[in-house]
């Protein structure tokens, strides 16, 4: 498991294998987000429902919160926000490689975080938010900050 720290308390990875959900807990997670949807894994262990039974087999809390490529939506920021917001700390979330659940941890500070350390604190996890700027300041934008 690649484990990639953006914040004190949300960390995100490439696909997880079922038994990194118990490795998980044991590191002190509290809460998992599956962004990866399920027809893009071909092993039944990787599908959100066998996750979820792990999950609450080990004593985590489990959303489902399938990002397709490309398609990065107001609702699907909300969504995050709001499982954020309620979420037991610390948080993890993985999709096939960690980019699509760390576009969403930088979405969602936008406008609460200054727009380069979020493209730098992305950049030392090893994801190159650079591209997003553009994105970002109008996430920035609607929360009525310029980031």
């Amino acid at each position: 498991m690649d484990h990639r720290k953006l914040s004190d308390h949300f960390s995100v990875s490439p696909q997880i294998s079922a038994e990194d959900v118990e490795k998980l807990a044991k590191l002190g997670f509290r809460t998992l987000i599956t962004n990866r949807p399920d027809e893009e894994v071909e092993e039944e262990e990787h599908r959100s429902s066998n996750i979820s039974k792990l999950c609450a087999k080990h004593g985590l809390n489990h959303h489902y919160l399938p990002y397709y490529p490309g398609e990065m939506t107001f609702d699907l920021v909300a969504d995050y926000e709001a499982i954020m917001k309620t979420a037991p700390k610390p948080v993890f979330a993985y999709c096939r490689s960690g980019t699509r659940s760390s576009h969403l941890w930088g979405m969602s500070q936008a406008g609460r975080m200054d727009l380069d350390k979020i493209v730098e604190t992305a950049a030392d996890a090893g994801y190159d938010h650079s591209s997003l700027m553009p994105v970002l300041k109008f996430y920035a934008t609607r929360r009525g900050k310029n980031g």
